[in-house]
């Protein structure tokens, strides 16, 4: 029985209750050594299985090695039946995470946060699984009773006998494929019946957007009652005062502290003291005994076949396990200690060179398995742990089980085993390719600091122009990621001097990228040099900012038949709004989101969904735009993409500006510049000078807007499109705040702009610009409507000429424009701009119902996205696969969309216009 953990238990237990009824959730445990996490967890398998659930359950253990998955699938074996029922791609990269699949990889490795959709996908299965039969499916295709959602829209409850509990002891240890798979799936937990609980010490295992509970010490009275009876007083006394109410010191501290110096001895850490503790345990134990110990603590799987067969190289065997369960236990072949400090004090208080002799034995009990590859990488770090000097023979070994690692996407796992590898190998110019792999292969993993150290040690290494070009492209895109694009930059540049000619190709074209950010002059530097190139993407980033732009759709198709990757592919896409060629943006954009979502790529989705999202804006889609960014942010979160965050959250103010959302647009605004790099500058800060410069001017305030229009054009970069497609903003704030020069400097340049790209909207609104500047604007009016444009463009220039012939007392002319303004506005939910239209049409006379405006679906962004792929005939398996959430989400999703659009089946749902 626990003492003292009542509020814990209510906390887990109110968890378990909400997961039988369909929930989900996930929980961090903290707290210090022995403070009661493992015990917590016990207690919470035995009441998730007194409710009829599933319980697995694993956890970390403290090794150099860095294994990969070697926590996930201790933890998920007992669901890989139901693997089959994954999505391909998911189904795949979780088989080869466990190396199921033994053949070579054709291609390279898929992306590795696949892993963690796919541990997602994989417990929603088997929550599912555990359904009774009468339970309503998240896939069922039934039919539905009058009134009620269809068996496709599962309600909350309706799919769970009992709750499927996960629980991660020692989560700080977990290998870094695992932890970071499994985090991921916790964060996309939401309607699974699934709770994961994580037990790991404090100021350990960084879990963002997981909620914690950190366990203190035990009350006066609760740490009384752990302390055995007829203790010596002044015993009680120190251990009551040194154990802190630790549940794990108030048992094992009573013991040591004794004689004399029990009130006068010096204060020793907590942990110290514990490990002490056992250390004096052990110390009295036979010495095979301790040596067969010590075996087991530096064997980090507990396989005790192995830890026997390396103990008896000592002369230590089954017969010299210690009796009792103070120290260890044993469950079949597997041998497990007491507690982490007990393998902490046999291990640590062992000298060096026995250490390394326990090493070696283990590597050599090993070796008669090598036919399997988790042995085989096992085998490679023990012969590590047991080599002190630099050999050829280990380093080989490491870098083998390094390529196993990277073939199973465990790409942190392969980085750390090929870093190892390069601290024994004898030659520096191999040993500079090895840390090179590990730097690359560290960036694969999301380390972006390790990858940029383990790049500049890798320098120190080589003078080989072609290896110092291969390692300033890896450290570029390191110090990209991470927001420094002024030093990404410069490595680019001096790495495409030196490199052959693809790849000098590739780190131009990613320079221009790193310069869009910078400016001029290195913008224009760039340039230059992708202009005496002649590779196709090259050229296509040229033209986008120099002369006659190409057709985007067919500079794609060049660009792919060139094998562009998918991250040049969405950098010409960008690249395509430059040109004010939208429509191809978003048909390009749309493609690579689909070959993104059928391969299972998240990790390229937001910025794609960003450019998606600006040409949904721009096109006037503004429930579109919403759905994009969304899931732009969602997914941006889950992967740690901070550019497209800010990206998106800066769109999203924009078009919370637009519909007049004053609060939401600078509360956004505020999200957008907080998601960036320390030191650096938010992605969105553009957008976010654009967003509230829009705020105003719709408003009614010309001089704030003018103001906030202004700093975005003085920013020093005109070739943004934030800065090109506000320059009518900032032209007709500063019409209106009456600065006519700066309105004319804005229009000279994007007339320029629009000569240059040719676009009928682009022509449309440098006649409206011109307009506003003309003491004669009516033939300008009429020109610009002549001009195919986008709707809310078209409605603000009605909107201005209507105003203009109010003004000259031509109120019919006037009535018509504003009639068609106000329509469009309305449509686009534009409060401002509508409420100016009905003021302007008052004015002429015109009575204006008070209410005409349009009420938009009532569904959150991420309840349309899933009711439109419904309508169109997609499962919620397909769904899930799609948007990257499991099926009960999205079943659950359905049900909250049905009522509110007043459907009950999916072929309601498809005669629904969404």
């Amino acid at each position: 029985m626990l003492v003292g953990r009542s509020r814990e238990q209510e906390h887990l237990s109110a968890l378990l209750d909400a997961a039988g009824g369909g929930a989900s959730a996930a929980l961090v445990l903290r707290g210090e050594p022995g403070i009661g996490k493992t015990a917590l967890l016990d207690w919470a398998a035995q009441n998730g299985a007194a409710r009829h659930g599933t319980v697995l359950r694993g956890g970390g253990v403290e090794f150099e090695a860095e294994l990969p998955f070697a926590g996930l699938s201790q933890i998920l074996r007992p669901a890989l039946h139901l693997l089959d029922r994954l999505p391909a791609p998911q189904r795949d990269a979780l088989s080869r995470a466990f190396g199921l699949v033994v053949h070579p990889r054709v291609g390279p490795p898929s992306e590795r946060l696949l892993v963690g959709m796919a541990v997602l996908s994989l417990l929603a299965e088997l929550a599912d699984d555990s359904a009774p039969a009468g339970a309503l499916s998240a896939g069922a295709p039934g039919g539905a009773s009058a009134g009620a959602p269809s068996a496709d829209a599962a309600a909350p409850g309706a799919s769970s006998a009992g709750p499927l509990l996960v629980l991660v002891d020692d989560a700080q240890w977990l290998d870094g494929v695992s932890a970071e798979a499994l985090l991921f799936a916790a964060r996309r937990l939401h309607a699974e019946g699934v709770v994961m609980v994580f037990a790991a010490r404090a100021d350990t295992f960084p879990a963002p957007g997981i909620p914690e509970l950190r366990l203190a010490g035990l009350g006066p009275a609760d740490a009384a009652k752990l302390l055995p009876e007829g203790l010596d007083p002044a015993v009680r006394f120190r251990v009551l005062a040194e154990s802190h109410g630790n549940p794990l010191a108030l048992t094992e501290l009573p013991s040591v502290l004794t004689g004399p110096s029990v009130l006068t001895g010096p204060v020793v850490p907590l942990t110290g003291r514990l490990q002490a503790a056992f250390h004096s345990q052990v110390s009295a134990l036979p010495r095979r005994t301790r040596t067969l110990l010590l075996v087991a603590a530096a064997e980090e799987t507990g396989d005790l076949p192995v830890i026997l067969r390396a103990a008896a190289t000592f002369g230590a065997g089954p017969a010299d396990l210690p009796t009792g369960d103070a120290l260890i236990s044993v469950d079949g072949q597997r041998l497990r200690f007491r507690h982490p400090l007990v393998r902490a004090a046999v291990y640590q208080d062992a000298p060096l060179d026995v250490r390394l002799s326990v090493h070696a034995a283990l590597a050599a009990a090993l070796a008669a398995a090598l036919d399997a590859p988790e042995l085989a990488d096992r085998r490679a770090w023990h012969l590590a742990a047991a080599t002190i000097d630099p050999s050829e023979e280990v380093a080989a070994a490491l870098e083998a089980s390094a390529w196993r690692a990277r073939d199973r996407n465990g790409y942190g796992a392969a980085s750390a085993a090929f870093e190892r590898a390069a601290q024994l190998t004898p030659v520096p110019a191999d040993r500079a390719i090895r840390l090179l792999r590990a730097a690359e292969t560290g960036a694969e993993a999301g380390q972006m600091a390790r990858a940029v150290a383990l790049a500049e040690e890798s320098f120190s290494h080589t003078g080989d122009p072609s290896v110092q070009a291969r390692i300033a492209h890896v450290e570029a895109l390191a110090w990209f990621d991470q927001g420094d694009y002024a030093t990404a930059h410069d490595l680019l540049l001096a790495g495409a001097a030196i490199a052959e000619p693809g790849r000098a190709a590739r780190m131009l074209c990613q320079a221009f990228h790193t310069a869009w950010f910078l400016g001029e002059p290195r913008l224009g530097d760039v340039i230059d040099q992708l202009a005496a190139l002649g590779a196709p993407l090259a050229r296509i980033l040229v033209s986008s900012v120099r002369g006659t732009p190409p057709p985007l759709g067919e500079s794609a198709t060049a660009a792919r038949e060139a094998g562009a990757s998918t991250r040049e592919l969405t950098l010409l896409a960008g690249a395509g709004f430059v040109t004010g060629q939208d429509a191809e943006v978003h048909a390009l954009a749309a493609a690579l989101a689909a070959e993104a979502r059928a391969a299972g790529a998240i990790g390229s989705l937001p910025l794609i969904l960003c450019f998606q999202a600006e040409a949904e804006l721009f096109a006037g889609r503004l429930r579109d735009a919403e759905i994009s960014v969304a899931e732009a942010v969602r997914v941006g979160h889950d992967t740690g993409a901070l550019l497209p965050v800010s990206h998106a959250g800066a769109i999203a103010a924009y078009a919370a500006a637009l519909t007049g959302d004053e609060s939401r647009c600078r509360a956004l605004v505020a999200e957008s510049l907080a998601d960036s790099a320390p030191g650096q500058a938010p992605a969105g800060r553009h957008w976010t000078l654009w967003a509230l410069g829009l705020l105003d001017l719709g408003q009614g305030r010309p001089e704030p807007a003018l103001s906030r229009l202004a700093e975005l054009h003085d920013s020093g970069m005109p070739h943004h499109v934030s800065v090109t497609r506000s320059a009518p903003d900032l032209v007709e704030a500063a019409v209106r705040a009456g600065d006519h020069d700066r309105a004319a400097s804005a229009a000279a340049r994007f007339a320029d702009w629009a000569a240059r790209v040719a676009q009928p909207w682009a022509l449309s609104l440098h006649h409206r610009n011109q307009a506003l500047l003309s003491d004669i604007p009516e033939p300008h009016y009429l020109e610009a409507l002549a001009l195919p444009s986008r709707p809310f463009d078209q409605a603000r220039t009605r909107l201005l000429y209507g105003e203009w012939l109010r003004r000259a007392r031509r109120k019919s002319e006037a009535r018509a424009h504003l009639t068609r303004a106000l329509e469009t506005f309305a449509a686009s939910a534009a409060a401002p701009w509508s409420l100016r239209a009905r003021t302007e049409l008052e004015a002429t006379g015109t009575p204006v119902p008070a209410s005409g405006a349009h009420t938009a679906t009532p569904l959150t962004p991420q309840e349309l996205q899933i009711a439109r792929l419904a309508a169109q005939g997609l499962s919620n398996k397909e769904i899930a696969a799609q948007l990257f959430l499991s099926p009960k989400t999205v079943a659950y999703h359905l049900y909250k969309a049905y009522p509110k659009l007043g459907v009950t089946s999916r072929g309601e749902l498809a005669a629904r216009s969404l």
